[in-house]
């Protein structure tokens, strides 16, 4: 297992052209110290965990690692589902120019008014709004603000192995980035 800056992990999601809907994520705080755990799997890539924490609101440092290569049985119950009143998370690539920027606007603006004048559901129009900004991953997520679910706890069990390795690597991180005390 190899452990990377987590914006790289990041890019192996956006870059790996899987069904951009089939993506799953849980988070929420560490089980120890400062910042959040997430998990994002989707079946055909496989599962990675990201320990992310922000030093300011612009600002975000972490580390990950892809911990499984497939979703099997086992692991498939411990993320969210469509059925389940999950949350739901979408990564975004930045529009880089006027045209693009322009043509997605009109795209999303073409969807909200279609599900303005038409009966619709919240899970449809957050599809249709991840397909109309040409979301490379979405779907649904489990996180909690202020703990872990429980499901997290479970994932952190299985990638025991993991979960050590990445906490060590985040602990170097937050150790440069960090100052602790009172000025």
């Amino acid at each position: 297992m190899k452990v990377r800056d987590w914006d790289d992990i990041l890019d192996d999601v956006v870059e790996s052209e899987a069904d951009p809907s089939g993506w799953r994520a849980i988070g929420g705080d560490r089980r120890q110290g400062i910042g959040e755990d997430m998990y994002i799997a989707h079946p055909a890539v496989g599962a990675f965990q990201l320990k992310t924490y922000a030093r300011n609101p612009f600002d975000v440092d972490g580390v990950g690692a892809q911990v499984a290569r497939s979703i099997d049985d086992e692991l498939e119950p411990l993320f969210p589902s469509d059925d389940e009143s999950a949350g739901h998370f979408g990564v975004q690539q930045p529009i880089r120019d006027e045209d693009t920027a322009k043509q997605r606007a009109e795209e999303l603006e073409t969807v909200v008014e279609t599900h303005a004048d038409a009966p619709t559901t919240p899970q449809a129009l957050f599809e249709d709004i991840m397909n109309a900004l040409d979301s490379p991953a979405y779907g649904p997520m489990e996180f909690d603000h202020t703990d872990r679910p429980d499901r997290m706890d479970d994932l952190t069990d299985t990638f025991e192995e993991a979960e050590e390795l990445l906490d060590a690597e985040f602990e170097d991180v937050i150790d440069e980035d960090v100052e602790r005390g009172f000025y």
